[in-house]
């Protein structure tokens, strides 16, 4: 009786442990992860798809790629907190817009054209020539000043560290898209407004050891070619906080590479610093 039981137990166990180990579920890649990724692969943005690889975040493609994130994860409908896994295809293309029918093109273009010529009569009548020029003036720089506003107040930038200019931003196709600030190995770099740490590792080409930090929804900044990163992926940091170290991985100098990208598209740093 013993030894039928046992027998029971052991094809009970046994199937068990089979059925364990033939689920193959792949693990999922966190939006951000917890530890600092050194991985030994390169994100390699050269086609309209990328395979996600172990350690890899939606954030980081999305850099490498020059793209915005919240469209990148719309275009492939990855919804928050942009959960990704490896093997996964991201498509780097842009779904086209749905064209809308042509009636209700026209019937829009119609109440657009009638509502800007009501306008436009009710200012003839209302106000002079001098006046109608001071009024457009007006309006022309209120845009400016909200646009302005609008893309820089909700972040207050300050250095990320200290040194000399040695490269300056470039709007060139090939150009420099940040300030290198060159120092001694080891010097601080530190956060430039208070954020959440969305990448740190190597596996960005030619930034060597990165760290990505999220500011808001409209603004990312950059700190690359590190010695050594003192933060980890989803931690949150404040501004003036020491993140890493300057050194020189993947650059021949020894500097800090710092990048400001607005709606995944690099800025002059110049214009946002103090």
């Amino acid at each position: 009786m013993n030894k039928q039981f046992l027998l029971y137990v052991t094809i009970f166990v046994g199937v068990f442990l089979s059925g364990c180990s033939s689920r193959h579920v792949p693990a999922p890649v966190s939006s951000l992860n917890n530890n600092v990724n050194d991985l030994g692969h390169t994100i390699n943005i050269n086609g309209s798809n990328y395979k996600v690889q172990r350690g890899d975040t939606l954030y980081s493609i999305a850099f490498s790629a020059g793209q915005d994130v919240r469209l990148l994860a719309k275009n492939n409908s990855i919804p928050s907190p942009y959960t990704i896994f490896p093997g996964q295809n991201i498509s780097l293309i842009p779904k086209p817009k749905k064209i809308k029918r042509d009636e209700k093109y026209t019937n829009s273009s119609k109440k657009s054209t009638k509502k800007t010529q009501k306008n436009n009569i009710i200012l003839k009548k209302e106000l002079d020539p001098p006046k109608q020029r001071e009024y457009v003036q007006k309006q022309a720089s209120n845009k400016v000043s909200n646009t302005k506003r609008l893309s820089s107040s909700k972040v207050k930038w300050s250095w990320p560290a200290k040194g000399k200019i040695t490269k300056r931003f470039s709007n060139k196709e090939n150009g420099y898209k940040g300030l290198q600030i060159t120092n001694r190995k080891g010097a601080s770099v530190l956060a430039a407004a208070q954020g959440t740490v969305v990448y740190a590792g190597n596996a960005l080409r030619g930034y060597g050891s990165l760290i990505i930090l999220k500011h808001n929804d409209d603004y990312l900044s950059a700190y690359a070619h590190n010695s050594k990163l003192l933060v980890k992926e989803k931690q949150k940091v404040k501004a003036g906080q020491k993140i890493a170290e300057i050194g020189n991985s993947e650059s021949p100098v020894t500097a800090l590479r710092f990048e400001i990208r607005y709606r995944g598209q690099a800025v002059n740093p110049a214009k946002y610093l103090p």
